[in-house]
């Protein structure tokens, strides 16, 4: 909301040498956020005055365009010229090249003289140009930066003024005005008004306010008005689509006046372009008193003006001239002809005013909130009136606001006033709140007076009235926002001044902190960054080729994902099933910025929809669920498990003078995901698997309980190469919250044994198929109690091994907890191992 201070000054005790600034800073005070400043004067500079074109000779030019030299005088006759400078003719007359051919001798215009600088930061200088010294310009209104129109310069009899010659257009314009630009919060709707604004400035500053609404003496109805009718067959939650109706005629009414210029200097201040004077009083009250006007052509209506909702098919054409076709929760306006106006939102092309209206028919209305909101967005529709009425618009104000505009009519387009006055629907009653005594205290933690209290609360707006509980509060009709105790003591809290709320550091209860989920998921990402790897953050978004290709196994699987309704890229609709395609994207993006060695990592959500996604069910607001309809609400919610992931590709190191680093296999992937499963305390089993994305044959499957829950090993080679990623690129991912679940409550780290360790390899040849992790898991079930740890350390396939054999060799440590073992027990206990691999595989020892 764009306030400027000339308006502002009218209601509340502004200083002269008040800057918008300072408004700001004052406004700040009370909750509102500044935004920006709007002055002209710092784009726009003088001399500019008023001149009056004395000669206008046309003459063409050999580029056939037709050009004026112009004798303009910008003194009053008989005067000599009180500004100097070079280029500023003493005897108050200029020469000027004009280019434009809306104006005759006679009229006056508006001049730059040189000096001056328009926007842009374009000076006036005196040039030569088509054989003579043009000293200034003759400005149009989009010259100035003062509106749009650039199809001649600007005739200021057709704007209704005659001034002196030499008059400051600054001033005459009110150029020298500025705007204090705030931020107007959902709750705080009524200041987008200056009723509003000026009132919160009053409580900033502890000066008088002065009601704009109680300037206005409304006329009585003498007799009824327009016919109004008010129908709402489907309110939505129940609450009627409108409330009150209030119309007022105007007659004799000439649109072709122009807009007084200090009411268009005014609007455009405010952010409001100046359209037509009928047009423009009705922006001004809105903006002045909050309250959003429609105005119809009376002689266009057919029929009693009915406020209902659409009817299925029903279409309207909007003052945009498009064609909508309109929903049955829209809420209308309508005549006999159908629908006339989305009500709150935009009226309709064929009743709206023309050059030839002359009765005026004044809508002031009060329409729900929601109702408005709704018809806002569904039809992309977003205006100055439905801003206002999606916040809450005073109820009370309708009679005051559309006597203000026949008020404005009457004097400004010379209109007359009629007493047919038509007011359907009912003042809603206003709130009462029970503040009992005390309470502002407990909860903020300042001990206001019940003075402070009352002070605070009749400041905007509210009656107090003290009783032996505390206070019965009645909300003012313009904060619809205000319907719980909380809010008065927020209230409270603001007007008496956030800075006197003391800053206490709040003390954490006892026997609190993070949740195990919580510890588990901190240990888990730190672990993994001091591992050295680098944590990254990726969009949870996909396309449904990635989701196929990283969520299921098995190629040619179609996996079932969560559509967003409204994505941001058609490609990637989808929400992630798998982490990988995120990592590898974040990849590619820093090889392609010169990063080669990489080890990324990232812990998130995955979606992975059951038989049934989303739910029919929408529970009205402003009431509790019942159990079951939040179980329905549940049971359409897809099921989220956290998941790890990480992806290598390049080498562990850079490489250095006489160093070699190592590069990433898939045997670092697998270790990332035992790395997970040693920082939970959780066990985690080691089988060859099989995935799409992965390289057959060099792929993990991550087993918990014998249930897969992840992969890790070697990318697919046609995938790397599609994704233009590195051959030889290693990930992992495994459901994190089944490990989480399957850790035990405290982590005990294992006994360490003062026995002496025994140590002895074996290395058997068995068929090539065989998989060395069964080979492993069979020597430590015939190895018994003593073995204490088991690694395969070689893999052999070549020269003394017969063909379609491989050697496996292995280290075993064995340890007793209560003496030292012989080698006898330990070669005991390698044999029966050994025999136990033998029976199952045919193993043999090399």
């Amino acid at each position: 909301m764009r306030i400027p201070l000339s308006w502002l000054r009218e209601y509340a005790q502004v200083p002269a040498d008040a800057s918008a600034e300072d408004i700001m800073a004052d406004l700040v005070k009370v909750g509102l956020e500044e935004e920006d400043v709007h002055r002209p004067s710092d784009t726009l500079s003088g001399p500019i005055v008023v001149g009056q074109v004395l000669s206008l000779v046309k003459e063409e030019q050999t580029n056939g365009k037709t050009i004026n030299w112009c004798q303009v005088r910008v003194v009053p006759e008989g005067q000599e010229q009180p500004l100097t400078g070079k280029g500023i003719e003493p005897s108050g007359v200029q020469g000027i090249i004009c280019g434009a051919h809306n104006f005759v001798e006679g009229d006056k215009v508006v001049v730059t003289l040189p000096g001056a600088v328009l926007p842009g930061d374009f000076k006036i200088t005196p040039r030569k140009t088509y054989g003579h010294v043009s000293a200034g310009m003759i400005a149009s209104s989009r010259e100035l930066g003062i509106g749009e129109d650039h199809d001649g310069i600007m005739v200021l009899s057709t704007l209704g003024l005659d001034p002196e010659l030499g008059t400051d257009v600054m001033e005459l314009f009110g150029l020298t005005d500025q705007a204090a630009e705030i931020n107007v919060t959902p709750d705080r709707g009524y200041c987008f008004s200056i009723r509003g604004a000026a009132r919160e400035y009053a409580l900033a500053t502890g000066t008088s306010f002065t009601d704009p609404a109680t300037t206005v003496k409304v006329t009585p109805a003498a007799e009824a008005g327009h016919r109004v009718v008010l129908e709402d067959s489907a309110p939505i939650y129940g609450v009627p689509g409108c409330t009150r109706f209030v119309t007022r005629e105007v007659t004799g009414v000439d649109p072709s006046r122009p807009t007084p210029r200090w009411m268009a200097s005014r609007l455009q201040l405010a952010g409001m372009r100046s359209i037509s004077l009928i047009v423009d009083i009705s922006n001004y009250v809105m903006l002045e008193l909050g309250a959003p006007l429609h105005f119809y052509d009376a002689d266009k209506l057919t029929g009693a003006i009915t406020v209902r909702r659409a009817n299925p098919g029903e279409k309207l054409t909007t003052l945009d001239a498009k064609e909508r076709e309109l929903h049955v929760e829209d809420l209308l306006i309508t005549d006999q002809s159908g629908a006339i106006g989305i009500a709150g939102v935009m009226g309709g092309a064929t009743t709206e005013v023309s050059s030839e209206t002359g009765r005026v028919l004044i809508e002031a209305a009060h329409f729900d909130a929601v109702s408005i909101a709704r018809s806002r967005r569904r039809h992309k529709l977003p205006s100055e009136a439905s801003k206002r009425f999606e916040r809450g618009v005073d109820p009370q104000v309708m009679q005051i606001a559309a006597q203000r505009a026949v008020d404005l009519l009457v004097e400004l387009a010379g209109g007359t006033e009629t007493a047919r006055v038509t007011d359907a629907g009912e003042i809603p009653a206003a709130t009462v709140i029970e503040l009992p005594a005390g309470y502002a205290e407990r909860l903020i933690g300042v001990p206001y007076t019940d003075a402070q209290t009352i002070e605070a609360l009749e400041g905007i707006g509210a009656s107090v009235v003290q009783n032996a509980a505390g206070f019965a509060v009645t909300a003012p009709s313009w904060r619809p926002d205000l319907a719980i105790k909380e809010d008065l003591v927020e209230e409270v809290a603001r007007v008496v001044g956030y800075d006197q709320i003391p800053a206490t550091l709040p003390v954490a209860p006892p026997g609190r902190g993070l949740t195990r989920a919580q510890s588990q998921r901190r240990r888990l990402l730190q672990g993994l960054a001091d591992f050295g790897l680098t944590e990254i953050l990726s969009y949870p978004f996909v396309s449904a080729a990635q989701n196929n290709a990283f969520g299921a196994p098995v190629a040619g699987t179609t996996v079932d994902a969560v559509t967003l309704a409204n994505p941001i890229s058609k490609e990637f609709r989808f929400l992630r099933t798998s982490m990988l395609p995120g990592l590898l994207d974040t990849a590619r993006r820093n090889l392609g910025r010169g990063f080669r060695d990489l080890a990324l990592y990232e812990g998130g959500l995955v979606f992975l929809p059951g038989e049934r996604l989303g739910s029919s069910v929408l529970p009205p607001l402003g009431v509790k669920p019942s159990d079951e309809v939040l179980a329905e609400l549940f049971g359409g919610v897809p099921e989220q498990p956290w998941h790890v992931a990480a992806v290598f590709t390049g080498h562990e190191a850079a490489a250095g003078v006489g160093f070699t680093p190592r590069a990433w296999d898939w045997a670092d992937a697998l270790d990332t995901a035992r790395t997970i499963a040693d920082l939970l305390g959780s066990p985690l089993e080691v089988a060859q698997g099989s995935h799409q994305a992965f390289h057959p044959g060099r792929v993990a499957a991550l087993k918990l309980n014998g249930e897969v829950i992840g992969y890790a090993g070697e990318l697919h080679p046609q995938l790397l190469k599609d994704a233009d990623l590195p051959a030889r690129t290693v990930a992992m991912e495994l459901n994190a919250t089944a490990l989480m679940a399957a850790a035990p409550a405290v982590v005990v780290a294992q006994h360490l044994s003062t026995q002496p360790l025994a140590t002895q390899d074996v290395a058997l040849i068995v068929d090539e198929h065989v998989v060395a992790g069964d080979v492993l898991r069979t020597l430590r079930e015939g190895a018994g109690a003593l073995l204490e740890d088991i690694a395969l350390f070689d893999v052999y396939q070549g020269k003394g091994i017969e063909d379609g054999k491989k050697s496996l060799a292995f280290g075993l440590r064995f340890r007793s907890e209560d003496r030292t073992l012989t080698a006898d027990e330990a070669s005991e206990a390698r044999a029966a191992a050994v025999a136990l691999a033998t029976e199952k595989f045919g193993a043999t020892q090399r």
